[in-house]
């Protein structure tokens, strides 16, 4: 599990495709700190380390990526060169800043405006129809890894959703929200408890 609290920007240095792909991700964490078979959340996605080194604030760890997680991701995010968010799971103790997040990536939206205002970026993000009923104003969703909190919704003709997001200069410094730009794709997982109440609903109609 994880909060949606991203403490590091990792860069793939190589992928190589064996039976999965495997995938080497610098970082500035300790190695010392990086257990393997450890989940870390790369952009929003829950992957287990498996092999891991290097020294304290220069370090990388590499990851197992499979077919299915590469379908259900942002095209071209495990090639080498590629920023990521990433986050160490949750510690029993730990402050949850954001909202419980799992790593589970639900769909691939896409940022369709974005502006300045005030000091800040203001995000439109399209989503899928399958989404729509999870997204609700001043709820929680996970774009990128980021926890993030819904402004507005916008229901399409179609059954897709918009929805706006504020993006605050602290948060596009240490992300790679900053460069996100309208027509890239981005990674979405809706809030947890969005999930089970709709869940609930269902079983009740």
């Amino acid at each position: 599990m994880f909060t949606g609290i991203v403490t590091a920007v990792g860069t793939i240095e190589r992928s190589e495709q064996r039976g999965d792909l495997r995938a080497r991700i610098a970082c500035p964490y300790d190695p010392a700190g990086i257990a393997i078979g450890a989940s870390i959340s790369c952009s929003g996605v829950c992957l287990t380390v498996v092999e891991r080194g290097g020294m304290p604030g220069d370090g990388w760890f590499a990851v197992d990526i499979s077919g299915e997680t590469v379908s259900c991701t942002v095209p071209g995010m495990w090639e080498a060169g590629r920023r990521l968010n990433l986050e160490q799971a949750l510690k029993l103790g730990d402050e949850l800043g954001g909202h419980i997040v799992t790593g589970h990536v639900d769909a691939v939206g896409e940022v369709a405006e974005a502006k300045a205002e005030g000091d800040s970026t203001r995000f439109t993000i399209a989503a899928p129809a399958a989404l729509a009923s999870f997204i609700a104003p001043k709820g929680s969703i996970t774009l990128n890894g980021v926890s993030l909190t819904v402004n507005e919704v916008e229901d399409r003709p179609d059954g897709s959703v918009r929805f706006g997001l504020n993006i605050i200069p602290h948060t596009a410094d240490v992300t790679t929200l900053g460069a996100l730009r309208p027509g890239d794709a981005v990674n979405l997982e809706i809030d947890t408890m969005a999930r089970y109440l709709k869940r609930m609903q269902e079983l009740r109609g």
